[in-house]
């Protein structure tokens, strides 16, 4: 019948989609999870007795203005010789203690290398170490803010670089409302003097002041840079966007770590502009001034080991005798959560700063569907929240099959009458057995008699697949859903369902995974199975096709489903399972107002009475 051909037509299409979305991500995420179970040992927080480190050769890099520098290449990346103990205690360095986040700004060179989330950790556990955002170079995976002045092309100033050591003025660790302030002269006229503050979230504000001491008037251009040594493991594969991002020349700039292989630089004249580097659920972003004009750029560097930097440098800064100027810049460093971004993204008057947090293509339906679930967690006013991000994402299934309650109700009405005019539609099928063309004409003269549209039962399938897609981006992308418990074995619901029929659900201490060839398809939890459950169901709602070939592929599709949604998020699993059991009452009650037989019963009857002859 037509209107089971066109839901073989959009299953086959749905599973071949997920079957290559199961392939491509779903084993990639088995395996990234199965290296994150194993910690890495905890930053530390105490400030490290200062010792000597070698110089390096600093490495230009392209320029857009003729006479204008560009951002240093402060270091030349090569393989990390030390520890990260060891690399933080080349430096003397200020601690900075905050309720969120915990580290150092490095003496030696004045940078932001040091940076630890106090809120995050690597596992479930929270016992687990934090998660280390910015780590000193010479170290294991240097990732580190630096900020400064440069002369024009061709002029010689002393000025301070990665090896220059700053002065401290006062003691004590940067702290909310507690800035810090870094000193250094030249000895030719020119003293620098830094101060760095933080709030009680991600954000640090540093300005930079030049006096001039000397008798001629100084011209220097100020710039930002975030600096990157090695490619680093991603973690969103092609679901999210993980490498350099900013919105530059009026438009979100995205270019991959591999984009960068091939292109080396990547330059952006722009006005009200933000940039940085982003992972999935971390980033370090700086954030000029939005009204200033900067030159930004995207470069990579390699000897021996790749360095990804974002960098810009403004407009040049003249400093008169006697006189001082001064820039300040901001640097949003740590975790993607949504109202924090969207916070800064309000409060400084930024461009599209949300979507630092990759909402992907439908935009529209992810974000709102993000705040949806997360209002009914927190609530606001007089309602309290559920505090329970599963609970969220039941009661939004619910919302949302309230919102689509019309068109379902005309879909499934269509498939009730259907069923009503089956008897007329067999005899037309043998009446022009022989005759497709006559047949086909017949049908659609029916259709038309009885108002039916043969299409209709596809349409409740076709409005899950956008809610679908973005329900599985807003577990994968979003940091508020990492860690988030639902109840019972289900601690995570960002990750997959942990326990597995293959075990016995944990009776049987072996790891189905290492099976050769198979082995990763040997996980089938708990909640994959309720979800196969209702969509068998849900299908035997329906009478099964005359044809035993697409009988054949009804009866296989849940099990097909089952195994391929294994591997997903356990809170979009828990969504499918649910969003099918609201199907089926849905489309009983609605099936019963219009006359039509509920076929559940029957058919889960008849299943087992074939058995039953088949043995016989």
């Amino acid at each position: 019948m037509n209107e089971h051909k066109n839901t073989i037509l959009f299953i086959v299409l749905s599973a071949i989609i997920l079957i290559g979305w199961q392939l491509i991500f779903g084993l990639p995420q088995m395996q990234q999870r199965q290296k994150e179970a194993t910690p890495t040992s905890p930053p530390p927080v105490t400030t490290p007795t200062p010792a000597p480190q070698a110089p390096t050769t600093p490495a230009p890099s392209a320029s857009n203005a003729p006479t204008a520098p560009s951002a240093p290449n402060a270091a030349t990346p090569s393989a990390p010789t030390m520890t990260r103990e060891q690399s933080l205690a080349q430096s003397p360095r200020v601690s900075i203690e905050t309720p969120t986040l915990a580290g150092s700004i490095a003496l030696r060179g004045g940078r932001i290398d040091d940076l630890s989330l106090k809120q995050f950790h690597e596992t479930v556990d929270q016992s687990s170490p934090p998660i280390v955002l910015l780590s000193p170079s010479g170290g294991p995976s240097p990732f580190y803010a630096e900020f400064g002045w440069l002369p024009p092309q061709g002029v010689t100033l002393k000025m301070p670089d990665e090896n220059t050591t700053w002065t401290q003025e006062g003691t004590g660790p940067l702290r909310v409302d507690r800035p810090v302030t870094l000193v250094w002269d030249n000895g030719e006229g020119l003293e620098f003097r830094r101060t760095i503050a933080v709030d009680d979230k991600y954000l640090f504000t540093v300005r930079d002041e030049i006096s001039n001491k000397g008798a001629t008037a100084v011209t220097l251009y100020p710039f930002a840079l975030i600096s990157r040594h090695g490619t680093p493991k991603i973690e969103g594969y092609y679901v999210s966007f993980e490498g350099l991002i900013g919105v530059l020349e009026g438009k979100l700039q995205e270019e991959k770590y591999s984009s960068l292989d091939d292109k080396k630089t990547f330059s952006f004249p722009a006005t009200h502009g933000w940039l940085g580097i982003t992972d999935k659920y971390w980033a370090a972003t700086l954030l000029p001034d939005p009204k200033a004009p900067i030159n930004a750029e995207f470069t990579e560097t390699q000897n021996g080991v790749k360095r990804y930097q974002t960098s810009y440098s403004l407009e040049p800064i003249t400093i008169a005798p006697g006189a001082t100027a001064g820039n300040e810049t901001r640097l949003f460093a740590g975790a993607k959560e949504v109202s924090i971004i969207d916070g800064y993204n309000e409060q400084l008057h930024l461009d599209r700063f949300d979507r630092l947090i990759d909402w992907g293509y439908f935009y529209f339906i992810t974000k709102p569907l993000f705040k949806t679930i997360d209002f009914i967690y927190h609530g606001y006013g007089s309602f309290r929240g559920v505090g329970n991000f599963g609970i969220s994402i039941l009661i939004v299934t619910m919302l949302i099959k309230l919102i689509f309650f019309p068109l379902a109700n005309k879909s499934y009405a269509s498939m009730a009458k259907m069923k009503a005019v089956q008897p007329e539609m067999m005899a037309i099928r043998e009446r022009y057995a022989d005759d497709k063309v006559k047949q086909q004409q017949a049908m659609m003269e029916l259709y038309r008699k009885e108002k039916i549209n043969p299409v209709a039962g596809c349409l409740p399938m076709l409005i899950q697949v956008p809610v679908f897609f973005a329900l599985y981006k807003v577990l994968f992308v979003t940091i508020e859903m990492r860690h988030a418990p639902f109840f019972g074995w289900i601690h995570d619901l960002s990750a997959p369902d942990p326990t597995n029929v293959f075990t016995l659900f944990g009776l049987i201490p072996w790891d189905a995974a290492v099976v050769p060839v198979i082995g990763p398809f040997l996980h089938l939890g708990a909640w994959p199975l309720i979800m196969g459950v209702t969509m068998w169901a849900q299908m035997k709602l329906n009478p099964p096709p005359p044809d035993p070939t697409q009988q054949m592929m009804f009866n296989w599709m849940p099990v097909i489903f089952t195994f391929m949604l294994a591997r997903f998020s356990a809170g979009l699993v828990i969504y499918w399972a649910w969003n099918n059991t609201l199907s089926v009452l849905q489309q009983s009650v609605i099936m019963r107002r219009h006359g039509a037989k509920i076929e559940l019963l029957d058919n889960i009857k008849a299943l087992f009475v074939k058995r039953k002859k088949a043995e016989s």
